[in-house]
């Protein structure tokens, strides 16, 4: 298996497309992995697999390795961890209910948020859904904020979570999610492998013992070569995996223009992804003849 896996490499496990906050089709975002190099990749939009057909035909049309996933959402006291989780069965009962909460809530707290926005600046729900073009698509904050930008209020999407649309400004609405722990928990019942996405985008790391109760709930590794992931973080969360015998992933993060990543900027080794191919039992991976 690793030496298939290395003879499709590179091999890029986060990527977004417009059936979620990315600004390209899924097609669209496996060509663009394809141009850039990348052999094997996983679509992983958040909080629904409605990509994902369109993705796999793409990958195998183009000889490539498609990965299923997804970034799915939780939430502790301080704001939202997202958690990569591979080759799940995204049929299972649980998960699906859960994931038709978080859809449901995504679309309830945004508009909610365009309310509130709408108070001091010249916008409306219709603007915001001008920016959802996707059926089954995963809105949130991002179609906001791209709303802001078409509307002439901004000049570029990352300018709306640094100014408007922060986490600490006037309009902001929290968003319902489960706990990192539970949200494990559940990936592992439905067959997949969680990997924690960006976990140190501030060079922090959770507590040791909140780690423990991760690991202990079934978290298969972390993320940890991603262009948002600061030091010392990095280096703890190495060690740790190491120690631990957790899974280390690197991948893009790509949204399109929704942000500077590039497809491939970021890996994953042939052995890491053996690794979650052997764990995952929800569903498979697809590869090309």
């Amino acid at each position: 298996m690793e030496a298939f896996l290395r003879a499709q490499s590179p091999i890029d496990l986060h990527l977004h497309s417009n059936v979620s906050d990315g600004t390209g089709s899924p097609v669209d975002v496996v060509r663009e992995a394809h141009a850039a190099g990348v052999r094997t990749m996983s679509l992983t939009d958040h909080d629904t697999t409605a990509g994902w057909d369109e993705a796999r035909e793409e990958c195998l049309r183009l000889g490539m390795t498609f990965i299923p996933g997804m970034e799915f959402t939780s939430r502790i006291e301080y704001g939202s961890i997202h958690i990569l989780a591979y080759l799940f069965d995204p049929n299972y009962a649980p998960l699906v209910e859960e994931l038709k909460k978080l859809q449901s809530d995504r679309e309830n707290r945004l508009r909610q948020m365009t309310e509130n926005v709408s108070a001091d600046y010249d916008i409306t729900w219709d603007h915001v859904l001008e920016q959802v073009s996707a059926s089954g698509k995963s809105v949130g904050r991002p179609h906001l904020a791209d709303a802001l930008v078409a509307r002439g209020i901004i000049s570029e999407r990352s300018e709306a979570f640094s100014g408007i649309l922060s986490k600490d400004g006037p309009y902001y609405v929290s968003q319902y999610a489960l706990d990192p722990v539970s949200a494990v928990k559940l990936i592992r019942s439905a067959g997949g492998v969680p990997v924690m996405a960006h976990p140190t985008t501030k060079g922090r790391v959770a507590p040791m013992e909140y780690i423990d109760r991760l690991i202990d709930a079934g978290l298969g590794g972390y993320e940890i070569e991603h262009r948002e992931n600061m030091e010392p973080g990095k280096t703890i969360l190495r060690e740790l995996c190491e120690k631990r015998g957790l899974i280390i992933t690197g991948s893009s993060d790509y949204h399109g223009t929704g942000k500077p990543n590039q497809p491939g900027e970021n890996t994953t080794e042939p052995e890491m992804l053996a690794r979650i191919i052997e764990q995952g039992t929800g569903s498979e991976p697809s590869y090309p003849e």
